[in-house]
């Protein structure tokens, strides 16, 4: 990165493959728009006049929008949608959807991901092939990584606010939660 001066708004976004960092720089005297996501420019405008507007891109498979709004006299405000929502409430929703572990796998440093709402599996950015089954007070996706046999048990808590807890096992071994805060 050339120069880290202008850059007005840095956003982490989760999703299945891995959480993405979007970076906007923006010359509120030039007009100039960089924008990077995980560190690759993917969009540069040079001496642009309106220094207001929208940028659209994609991230994965996320439709994105940058919004450049002036608020005052060289004062702007920078937003980000993502699939249509603001920022914030995208968050907000992966948060409850996407549980995440990042351990160990035969050497290999690896985040799964569960999709709690398409029980879809991802291991560093790949969906996996897993198999579920019914058992006794809930179920199990299983599936392998590197040889190891994993599954992700999903068991009733009991408790209506909590409903299900889901933990992970690599070779019966239990693998706590990744925090979700990053």
């Amino acid at each position: 990165m050339e120069n880290d001066g202008d850059i007005v708004a840095r956003w982490t976004v989760p999703l299945q493959d891995h959480i993405h960092v979007i970076e906007f720089e923006h010359g509120t005297t030039t007009g100039r728009r960089v924008l990077r996501v995980d560190g690759k420019e993917i969009l540069k405008r040079e001496w642009m006049f309106k220094l207001v507007g929208k940028e659209h891109f994609n991230v994965a498979n996320a439709k994105c929008q940058v919004t450049v709004e002036a608020m005052g006299t060289f004062a702007y405000n920078y937003s980000l949608e993502v699939n249509g929502k603001k920022y914030e409430t995208f968050r907000e929703e992966q948060k409850r959807k996407l549980l995440t572990w990042e351990t160990n796998v035969s050497g290999q440093e690896t985040r799964i991901c569960l999709d709690k709402d398409t029980m879809e599996v991802w291991a560093n950015g790949k969906k996996i092939d897993t198999a579920g089954e019914f058992v006794e007070g809930g179920s199990e996706t299983h599936f392998e990584l590197n040889r190891q046999v994993c599954v992700i048990r999903a068991i009733s808590t009991g408790r209506k606010k909590t409903g299900v807890a889901h933990e992970l096992y690599v070779n019966n071994t239990h693998i706590p939660r990744a925090s979700t805060e990053k």
